[in-house]
């Protein structure tokens, strides 16, 4: 097999239409703000000083992340596992952000990117209260860009399809898997763990 060079990829791939390059827009326009305020689900993808990539899941009620103005998002951070990976690369490496926001039952997605920087002010933490807990932090996002993806890869998935649905019991919990990965914790249920989950939100 044979790595391929960027000029391999003009010979595969043909060029984009005007209307896939014009669909990228400077900022959050009525569409996409929509959008966002109907998306309960978001991937926040971060870069590290040494050029290592994090990809991390965000969620909450619709419309958790805030659309502040054209330019500007607010993404309450809530209880994790502490790595902070996400953070730590903002805070070290280069503070680009990019964002992939979906909605329950629509392929589209909304791809969003910028510049993040995080807040610990008093007052925009406590406009964010929910689950009935103020967030930690707030990732204030400065937008540069935002486009809609087109829904074929959902659709290829059939992600939102009843007959795609698997059955947890398929899996070992979370807490078994790590227990089998690192010999810590314990061997908890996916009932225990899920449990624990609602106290943690």
């Amino acid at each position: 097999m044979t790595d391929f060079s960027a000029g391999d990829l003009a010979t595969i791939y043909p060029a984009p239409s005007p209307r896939v390059i014009a669909k990228a827009r400077p900022e959050i326009d009525v569409h996409a703000g929509k959008f966002i305020g109907m998306s309960p689900f978001c991937v926040l993808a971060t870069s590290g000083s040494d050029g290592s990539v994090d990809a991390s899941p965000r969620g909450g009620n619709p419309g958790f992340v805030h659309v502040a103005g054209p330019n500007l998002l607010l993404m309450p951070d809530r209880s994790g596992n502490n790595r902070i990976d996400s953070f730590r690369n903002i805070v070290e490496g280069s503070g680009q952000v990019q964002l992939i926001f979906f909605v329950p039952g629509i392929d589209e997605t909304l791809r969003v990117g910028g510049t993040g920087t995080l807040s610990a002010d008093p007052e925009l933490i406590e406009s964010m209260v929910e689950f009935g807990k103020p967030p930690r932090a707030v990732l204030r996002i400065a937008v540069k860009e935002a486009y809609f993806h087109c829904g074929k890869a959902l659709m290829r998935a059939k992600l939102w399809a009843g007959e795609a649905r698997v059955e947890r019991a398929v899996m070992p919990s979370i807490g078994e898997v790590i227990h089998d990965q690192t010999g810590l914790g314990e061997r908890e249920s996916q009932d225990l763990i899920y449990a624990r989950y609602q106290t943690q939100l």
